[in-house]
């Protein structure tokens, strides 16, 4: 994929991301259609129309490359030359309790080797959106450029891990929760602050924009994380990230740096 489509993709997601946080925005204080709930996660019937919308703009730009998202994926996600990386609505718990800390965010990724993508499954990003449709803040970045809010150049924090702002997510998945009090019990003393947000997309761009200092996660879906993470990288931070076992979660950690080195050696 050359710098210019490259770039076209990166158009074509900041449109299509607009468009579906313009339906966030419109129904924040409506009342929610739950298409399935369980104790820690909630499934929206407008995290569907979302990705939809999301989905035909992108294939009106792109016919030819599929999507790989949290509510649909095609068939080829995962042979493509390239896809795209979709989570249409990132903290839907959030938003489903009129809670305006929720985000859009839509990757490009290309197929690579593994050594040189970093995934195991060989795809790298090279275009990414996060969208918050709350705060009309767009982050955005392409691989070998600077990460931008709003067009405006961010770059991570320099602060050391005890002056740090540190967010913590976890799910309701087996174990998450006991890493997570293990966690909090460890790092509370060693940090100016713990935040448990909910919305990892916004983790990571705040990473980026040097709001958060680190986002620690220990079980995480490439949705969720694919678009932040080229954020990051392009604001000058590091994006670390491994495969949890073969059920496709993640683990990451992704610092301004100084953070994150303390982090490690704590882990």
């Amino acid at each position: 994929m050359t710098a210019s489509e490259q770039r076209r993709g990166l158009a074509a997601a900041v449109q299509a991301a607009e468009a579906a946080g313009q339906l966030m925005a419109r129904h924040r204080t409506r009342t929610k259609k739950v298409n399935a709930s369980t104790q820690h996660d909630i499934k929206l019937d407008l995290d569907v129309r979302c990705q939809r919308v999301i989905t035909l703009i992108l294939a009106s730009h792109f016919p030819e490359i599929p999507v790989l998202g949290e509510e649909a994926s095609a068939r080829t996600a995962d042979t493509a030359a390239a896809r795209w990386v979709v989570d249409p609505i990132d903290g839907t718990v959030n938003f489903a309790h009129d809670i305006p800390h929720a985000a859009v965010s839509i990757a490009l990724q290309v197929r690579e080797t593994p050594r040189s993508a970093g995934y195991a499954d060989g795809y790298a990003t090279v275009a990414g959106v996060v969208l918050d449709p709350f705060c009309n803040e767009v982050f955005t970045a392409l691989r070998g450029g600077p990460a931008r809010l709003n067009g405006r150049v961010i770059r991570v924090s320099r602060r050391p891990l005890g002056q740090a702002i540190l967010s913590l997510g976890f799910s309701g998945r087996p174990g998450s929760v006991p890493a997570m009090v293990r966690d909090v019990r460890r790092l509370s003393s060693r940090v100016r602050k713990l935040r448990i947000m909910g919305s990892a997309a916004l983790a990571l761009a705040y990473v980026a924009a040097g709001r958060f200092d680190a986002y620690l996660e220990r079980g995480i879906r490439l949705w969720d994380i694919a678009a932040g993470g080229l954020l990051v990288e392009s604001a000058g931070g590091v994006f670390g990230r491994k495969e949890t076992g073969g059920d496709g979660l993640i683990a990451l950690l992704a610092s301004n740096g100084p953070a994150g080195r303390s982090l490690r050696k704590l882990a």
